[in-house]
């Protein structure tokens, strides 16, 4: 998520801690980030899969109410369903492409807020080398110091949504209802003040 994302006033003004202050950079803690998502299969069920490798952060303000410098970067390779032969199939290029893509990217652009401790975010998704609108909808959970361990602020969020895969060229299982072209993506996710 590279570039600017604001964050939400009412958002940060419920959790923000009165001491804190300025630009501070924050990294998402890879032992507390969940990347996932949904695709029907054959219309029986919704599978849930995971990719199991990922990095990011932003710079976030506290009294400024301001994000920064967001970005998501994804390891196509590390996808996981729980299920080896749809796991290898799923890298091959019918779908992610993992060896001439390894990488899945967000870059967040624009925000409005969508209700309490609640923003919507405009961004760009990168998948199979194709650049996409995406918008998140996201809530902050909660902005305060970490209880224990780093003890360090931290922020934890949790973000939703969903995006047509033949808008990225990956059209393999549409025609025929094998695979569902909608993806419901799932992101949660800590992310640590350095």
């Amino acid at each position: 998520m590279i570039s600017r994302f604001g964050l939400i006033g009412a958002l940060l003004c419920a959790f923000a801690n009165p001491a804190a202050a300025a630009m501070g950079r924050y990294v998402i803690d890879p032992e507390h980030f969940t990347i996932a998502f949904m695709a029907s299969h054959l219309g029986y069920e919704r599978t849930l899969g995971q990719f199991l490798k990922g990095t990011g952060g932003f710079e976030l303000d506290d009294e400024a109410e301001t994000l920064a410098n967001i970005r998501v970067e994804i390891d196509a390779d590390s996808v996981f369903t729980n299920h080896a032969e749809r796991d290898r199939h799923l890298r091959s290029a019918d779908f992610l492409a993992a060896r001439e893509f390894p990488k899945i990217t967000f870059t967040g652009t624009s925000f409005e807020k969508s209700g309490i401790n609640r923003v919507r975010i405009t961004g760009e998704l990168t998948l199979l080398g194709r650049k996409r609108p995406l918008v998140l909808e996201a809530t902050l959970n909660k902005l305060a110091n970490y209880p224990i361990d780093h003890r360090r602020r931290t922020v934890g969020v949790s973000a939703r949504a969903k995006l047509k895969r033949s808008d990225f060229g990956m059209t393999y299982g549409t025609d025929n209802g094998l695979v569902g072209d909608e993806i419901e993506l799932i992101f949660e996710f800590e992310a640590n003040l350095r």
